[in-house]
C-alpha cells in the first residue's frame, strides 16, 4: 500500500505527505480548538475558533517543511543528493542518499534546521512583542502570531536534543566523530538517544502522557535504525555489485506458463527471474507475482500476464550499499544487473544479507 503521496517540488526535490500526517492533522486542529489561551478554545464564534486552529496547524507544518528544506539546501550545496522530503506524524524527514562523514559538514547540515526554526520563531515572537509586550489573549490573530512563533522556537529547541533521529543526535555524532572512529561515534550517540528515549518513556508512563510515550518510541526506533544503517554502510564500504551478484542468471520467456515457472522455481531455488524476449529484457517475475494464481489456472496463465514490466536495474560498478537502499526504498527483493544493454547478473536481498554477515 502506498503510504505517502507527492504534493509538489521545491528545488527539484519531491515533497510528500505521509498518511500519518493526514491522520494527525485533525487531531491537532481539535486539540488547538479545545484548549484555552494560548490556544483558541475560548474564542467565539466556533467557526473562527476552528479556522484559527487549522491555520495554526498548517503554519506549524509549514515551519517543519522550511526546516527540512534548509537541511536539504545545505546537503545539496555539499554534494549530497536529496531524494525527497516527507512530512510525517511527528515532523518531517529529508531522505538523503547518504549522510556526509565529514564531521564539520555533518554538524552544520544538522544545525541549519533547528537554527532556521529558532530564527523563524524568534522573529514572530519579536514581532508580537513589538505590538503587544507580554502575552495578551485579546486579539485572536495576534494570538495566532504568538503561538506560531512559540511553536517554532519549541521545534528548534526540541530538535537540538542530543538523540537520534533529531538533529541534536547528528550534531553529537559529528562532535564525537572528531574524537573517535565514525562507527564508534554512532554507537555512542545512538546509546545516548536510546537512554533519553527510555527516560522519556518512563516519564510518559508515570505522568501519564501518551505523547511522551509516542515520542520516546520514535526516538528509540530512530536511534536503532541510524546505528544499524551506519554499521551496514561501513560493512559494505568498498563492495561493488560485481563482487556480490549472481552471474548465472536464469531468464524466462514471456509465454511460459505459471505452472512451468513454479516448477522452475522449485528446481533452481530462486524466487525471481528476468523475463527476456528475443534477447531484450522486458520485465521481471517473482514468487509474489504468481502465488495468488489458483493452482488450476497456472497452466493457462502466462508469465507476461503477471510480470512487472518496470525493472529497476543497476550496473556492475555500482556500490552494494546503494543497491540495498534501492531495494529497501522500493520494497523489492532483487534487481537486475545490466552492462552494455545485456543482463549480466542479478542481486537479491539475500545476496546482500549474506555479504554483510560474512564481512562482519
Amino acid at each position: 500500500m502506498k503510504t505517502s503521496f507527492q504534493i509538489g517540488r521545491i528545488m527539484g526535490i519531491p515533497i510528500r505527505l505521509h498518511i500519518t500526517f493526514l491522520l494527525i492533522l485533525p487531531v491537532f486542529v481539535l486539540a488547538f480548538a479545545g484548549n484555552p489561551a494560548p490556544f483558541f478554545g475560548d474564542i467565539q464564534p466556533a467557526g473562527l475558533r476552528y479556522m484559527l486552529s487549522t491555520a495554526a496547524v498548517l503554519l506549524l507544518f509549514a515551519g517543519i517543511l522550511v526546516h527540512e528544506v534548509m537541511h536539504s539546501y545545505f546537503a545539496i550545496r555539499n554534494g549530497v543528493k536529496v531524494q525527497n522530503i516527507t512530512l510525517l506524524l511527528l515532523g518531517g524527514v529529508s531522505s538523503m542518499s547518504e549522510i556526509p562523514r565529514n564531521p564539520s559538514v555533518e554538524w552544520k547540515m544538522a544545525f541549519v534546521g533547528p537554527a532556521t526554526s529558532l530564527v523563524i520563531g524568534g522573529a514572530l515572537v519579536f514581532a508580537y512583542e513589538m505590538v503587544v509586550p507580554g502575552f495578551n489573549a485579546g486579539d485572536p490573530y495576534l494570538r495566532l502570531l504568538w503561538l506560531t512563533g512559540t511553536i517554532n522556537l519549541m521545534l528548534g529547541i526540541f530538535n537540538l536534543i542530543p538523540a537520534f533521529p533529531m538533529d541534536g543526535g547528528r550534531i553529537l555524532r559529528a562532535w564525537l566523530a572528531g574524537r573517535m572512529p565514525y562507527v564508534q561515534a554512532t554507537h555512542t550517540a545512538a546509546y545516548v538517544g536510546k537512554m533519553f528515549a527510555f527516560t522519556m518513556g518512563i516519564a510518559g508512563l508515570l505522568i501519564p502522557n501518551i505523547w511522551l510515550i509516542l515520542i520516546a518510541f520514535f526516538i528509540y526506533i530512530g536511534a536503532s535504525e541510524e546505528e544499524k544503517g551506519t554499521e551496514i554502510a561501513f560493512t559494505l564500504e568498498g563492495v561493488s555489485v560485481r563482487d556480490i551478484m549472481s552471474e548465472d542468471v536464469v531468464s524466462v520467456p514471456p509465454d511460459m506458463s505459471i505452472a512451468g515457472l513454479v516448477d522452475l522455481m522449485f528446481e533452481e531455488k530462486h524466487m525471481g527471474y528476468p523475463v527476456v524476449e528475443r534477447g531484450s529484457l522486458i520485465g521481471i517475475v517473482t514468487f509474489s507475482d504468481v502465488r495468488n494464481i489458483p493452482r488450476e489456472k497456472r497452466g493457462e496463465v502466462r508469465v507476461s500476464d503477471v510480470m512487472s514490466p518496470r525493472v529497476l536495474s543497476v550496473s556492475p560498478g555500482d556500490r552494494a550499499v546503494d543497491v540495498l537502499k534501492l531495494l529497501n526504498s522500493n520494497g523489492i527483493g532483487r534487481t537486475i544487473v545490466i552492462q552494455d544493454g545485456r543482463v549480466v547478473g542479478i542481486v537479491s536481498r539475500t545476496d546482500l544479507v549474506r555479504s554483510i554477515q560474512l564481512l562482519s
